[in-house]
């Protein structure tokens, strides 16, 4: 058996470690927004929203979604409860809750 080159193994790990760093701001780079639902209303639409993110939505009495109306997403919401979407795609994306029509919102999605 032959004894592995320190050049060609330098190399290679050269070339895996730049493959990982590569990777690594995509997966870096997501992040989480929370949308508070208050009082009947969706707050602000979080700025800076990109490809990947996470919208978390939280807190209210009441039951609500937060839908797409494109269908995209569909976060159920019962009283008091989180739900979580991610970003897959990029665009202005309206949302309504399916229960209350005169709540809604807008996400701009970077890609």
């Amino acid at each position: 058996m032959e004894a592995a080159d320190p050049t060609r193994r330098a190399v290679l790990l050269t070339v895996a470690a730049s493959a990982a760093a590569a990777a690594l701001p995509a997966a870096a780079r997501a992040r989480t927004h929370t949308i508070v639902m208050e009082k009947m209303r969706f707050g602000p639409s979080p700025a800076g929203l990109r490809v990947d993110d996470t919208i978390v939505c939280n807190r209210d009495l009441f039951r609500h979604t937060a839908t797409a109306r494109d269908r995209s997403f569909d976060i159920d919401l019962p009283p008091g409860a989180s739900g979580r979407t991610v970003m897959r795609r990029a665009g202005s994306l309206p949302y309504i809750c399916r229960f209350h029509p005169g709540m809604t919102g807008r996400l701009t999605v970077s890609a």
